[in-house]
């Protein structure tokens, strides 16, 4: 049990470490030699968990699909918004989800890899079937459709804002972009009782150590 948890954590030194500078200089301009000088790792570690510098790539982009953070909800719609909320404090926080956002919006590592789009799409989608069928959402909602309109819109929300003069916040950008959207599809009595505000992704990302210690427990069967 040590050695899988050792080697656990190794796994994850290394992906953090290419995450970084990914984030930092690009897929293309990053070498194995910078990844094993941040990681602190042997060529021999990292490549029993990374065969390639792609099989990274890989590794960032399927981590960066995540709903860590995220407590169950009474609405499913809640849960959705928490989830782009908190993507939204924690991307400029964790190079892990912006290097994946940057791989995603460069040509050629998106030719290479793909990206966590389509992953992103699928990970809303669920929820809103599952929205749908509480009575959450009108009938006609195309969950498919919906999910990657937001998905769409959320990236292009913090590209287009980078590039705009001037600051800008991103979760409050999130938060009118989530106000606006779910409008559209949330029956009123369940778009009123939504909280979608920049204050909530700041206490859903403070509430994190807590969240990921119930969720440690819970796996090891301890009951808090």
């Amino acid at each position: 049990m040590a050695q899988q948890e050792r080697a656990i954590r190794t796994r994850k030194i290394i992906l953090e470490a290419a995450a970084a500078i990914f984030d930092e200089r690009g897929y293309e301009s990053t070498t194995i030699a910078e990844i094993l000088e941040r990681a602190e790792v042997t060529k021999g570690a990292l490549y029993f968990h990374f065969p390639s510098k792609g099989d990274l790539a890989r590794g960032v982009l399927a981590a960066a699909v995540t709903t860590d953070g995220v407590r169950s909800h009474s609405l499913k719609l809640q849960e959705l918004a928490d989830t782009l909320l908190l993507l939204a404090y924690r991307l400029p926080r964790e190079p892990m989800l912006s290097a994946a956002l940057r791989m995603a919006v460069d040509p050629q590592s998106r030719r290479l890899f793909g990206t966590a789009w389509p992953g992103w799409t699928e990970l809303l989608a669920d929820l809103l079937r599952e929205a749908k069928a509480r009575g959450e959402i009108v009938e006609h909602t195309d969950e498919e459709a919906v999910a990657r309109m937001i998905v769409s819109t959320w990236t292009g929300v913090r590209v287009v804002t980078e590039g705009l003069p001037g600051t800008y916040d991103l979760p409050g950008e999130i938060a009118l972009l989530l106000r606006l959207l779910l409008a559209a599809v949330a029956v009123p009595a369940v778009l009123s009782r939504l909280e979608i505000s920049a204050a909530r992704a700041a206490y859903l990302y403070e509430d994190m150590p807590a969240w990921r210690a119930e969720t440690a427990g819970s796996a090891a069967g301890i009951t808090p």
